[in-house]
């Protein structure tokens, strides 16, 4: 079996891991709003942990600080824009048919896809073993961000068997960057670049839009468990970060 098959076959896998959200779909409809408003706040921790301790401060081991930070304005401020121009051609009066935040999160999620289909064809082309291993950790974090993105795209309205769908879709980018990442295997530079720019996407997301949501909900008790799994979605991408260097 070759390298770009052996690319082919993992980054696959991981394109169907967007499916994982079948798993909430036969809870009842109170137990479901209860789940998904909980993965919402796991989604936000893993969002701003994953895109500062994942994305941005890996692409401090090939870029300078500064060459970084200034790539995650951009990709903040790109988002916010993003945003705004949404907003702008699906709103009217404060009433939106789409909501912008269902873009995002699936540009974000496609951004992040493609920075991993890269990394796992990089690792592959050192050696099978250690690209195998790359995948399956990748795969580690991937399942619950996965749940979380299904849990805001339902959130924010999107029919259940939609949202599975374009996740998929945004998830099968990283079939996209396996292939290119192989053909092209001299772009480290483009690859670098991209990590911090998804960065300032993940942190414009959590900050602006599904943090807000969270202040939303008045019941202290609810609002009491929705903080703890913001921590706890922060502390799963660290825990994994730390898991990936050892």
């Amino acid at each position: 079996m070759n390298t770009l098959l052996w690319i082919l076959a993992a980054t696959v896998i991981d394109g169907l891991i967007a499916f994982s959200g079948v798993l909430t779909l036969g809870l009842k409809k109170k137990t479901f709003e209860s789940v998904i408003f909980a993965l919402v706040a796991f989604s936000a921790g893993a969002l701003l942990a994953g895109g500062l301790f994942h994305l941005f401060l890996e692409s401090l081991n090939y870029i300078k600080a500064q060459t970084a930070i200034l790539m995650l304005l951009v990709g903040f401020i790109f988002f916010f824009l993003m945003e705004r121009i949404l907003r702008w051609h699906h709103c009217h009066e404060g009433h939106c048919k789409v909501h912008p935040v269902n873009s995002l999160i699936l540009l974000g999620d496609g951004l992040h896809n493609f920075i991993d289909g890269l990394v796992m064809a990089a690792s592959f082309i050192v050696g099978v073993p250690f690209g195998i291993i790359t995948s399956l950790m990748m795969y580690a974090h991937e399942i619950p961000q996965e749940l979380g993105n299904f849990a805001v795209l339902v959130h924010n309205k999107m029919l259940k068997g939609k949202a599975l769908w374009f996740n998929f879709l945004a998830q099968l980018t990283c079939v996209l960057g396996g292939i290119v990442g192989y053909l092209f295997r001299q772009m480290d530079l483009f690859r670098n670049l991209l990590m911090p720019f998804a960065a300032g996407g993940f942190l414009y997301i959590a900050a602006s839009d599904l943090i807000p949501e969270l202040h939303k909900e008045a019941n202290l008790k609810v609002s009491i468990k929705a903080f703890l799994f913001f921590l706890v979605g922060v502390g799963f991408m660290i825990a994994v970060k730390f898991l990936l260097n050892g």
